[in-house]
């Protein structure tokens, strides 16, 4: 297993890692939706209190609808916790699963319905390919100290990475205190691998001025020493959903719905935060239509299926997506296909587990490490 320059960990690449992919059994393909439903629904009710779950806001209706809880990718770890089922099954990422398996109790047993369903901006920053950049920033800036912070969309030994760094998590709700803290740590911060939201936190907090960012598919053009001059440096990752938004899409809604609201995700590009009412997490944008006075017409700019599900919850409320039929879905969230999941809840069933997520020990206790310092802030 390849070993780090800088920190006490064995991990390896995230397409390692996931590698034990089960492919769905023929006789599960061709389900219909209604058979389906109730396949899914006798597993509930056979497994019973020994089964937890939970279905991210970005999921499609055919999972959420059956999910015990919906909501973001934290807060889910944290109800799978405290249910204390037997079983977890996270309608999510393999980074979101990887949370839940530390926060829940060796006896809890957490299943992705597909390990296809990785994503793209958690890959974008591997623990060894960060601890390589950060042999090469830490030695152009030797008497700095740098406090490395990890958005909470990314992998468990890269949340154990900054944990041994000194560093935290940090969510899109708190990014702003992380950032505080990491400042009252040190003198500089690194933040990844979601460049637009360490951006977004930046102006906030008035460092717009101080941001560098570290390019890490282009070993000619990037220089350590001076992006070490900076007192933020960002990582270049971003969402593959929430980059397709333009300022354009905002200006285009507000011509069709002259009374529109726009209301974003800070992992959209600093521009179309900028242009749009309000910016905030999943959480705040549920919260934000759930608020709004009947008739009302919001606008959202994050993952279409949201969407999709603010316009069921709230038919009182004008909810359109910001960027009309161009909005698409999230690649990797999609590969829970509810066919998976009616599959996996009757293994179950069978007494066969399949897709189960488990982080390593050392691992497991660093990142956790990592988030109780998020908490504690």
């Amino acid at each position: 297993m390849p070993e780090m320059e800088t920190a006490d960990i064995e991990t390896d690449l995230s397409l390692f890692k996931y590698d034990n992919l089960e492919q769905l059994p023929d006789a599960y393909r061709e389900l219909d939706e209604a058979e389906r439903r109730d396949r899914i629904e006798a597993a509930k009710e056979e497994l019973g209190d020994d089964l937890v779950i939970l279905g991210h806001n970005y999921q499609r209706r055919e999972i959420v609808e059956h999910a015990d809880f919906v909501g973001d990718s934290y807060q889910l770890s944290v109800e799978a916790a405290e249910a204390d089922a037997e079983y977890v099954v996270f309608g999510g990422v393999t980074f979101m699963a990887e949370s839940a398996d530390i926060i829940t109790d060796d006896d809890q047993t957490v299943i992705l319905p597909s390990m296809e369903a990785s994503c793209p901006m958690a890959g974008m920053a591997e623990a060894l390919q960060v601890d390589a950049a950060w042999a090469e920033i830490t030695r152009a800036a030797p008497d700095a100290d740098i406090v490395p912070i990890s958005y909470m969309n990314s992998y468990a030994d890269l949340k154990a990475f900054c944990a041994e760094q000194g560093g935290a998590v940090c969510t899109s709700s708190n990014a702003d205190d992380v950032f505080e803290w990491a400042f009252e740590q040190g003198d500089k911060v690194l933040f990844l691998p979601d460049k637009h939201l360490g951006e977004n936190t930046a102006h906030r907090l008035g460092m717009e001025e101080s941001i560098a960012e570290w390019d890490p598919w282009d070993p000619e053009g990037k220089d350590a020493e001076e992006v070490a001059e900076s007192d933020i440096v960002l990582w270049d990752g971003y969402c593959q959903v929430h980059e397709r938004f333009r300022e354009d899409h905002v200006e285009q809604v507000r011509e069709e719905y002259d009374d529109a609201n726009v209301i974003v995700h800070p992992e959209c590009r600093r521009d179309v935060v900028e242009a749009a009412d309000v910016a905030g997490s999943t959480a705040t944008i549920c919260e934000t239509v759930a608020e709004a006075d009947s008739g009302e017409t919001w606008a959202i700019g994050t993952e279409i299926h949201l969407t999709n599900h603010l316009q069921r919850w709230h038919p009182e409320v004008n909810v359109v997506p910001l960027c009309g039929e161009a909005c698409m879905d999230c690649n990797a969230m999609r590969q829970i296909d509810p066919n998976y999941l009616t599959w996996v809840l009757e293994e179950l069933v069978a007494g066969r587990e399949r897709n189960v997520i488990e982080v390593a020990a050392q691992e497991a206790e660093l990142a956790d490490v990592a988030m109780e310092r998020m908490l504690e802030i």
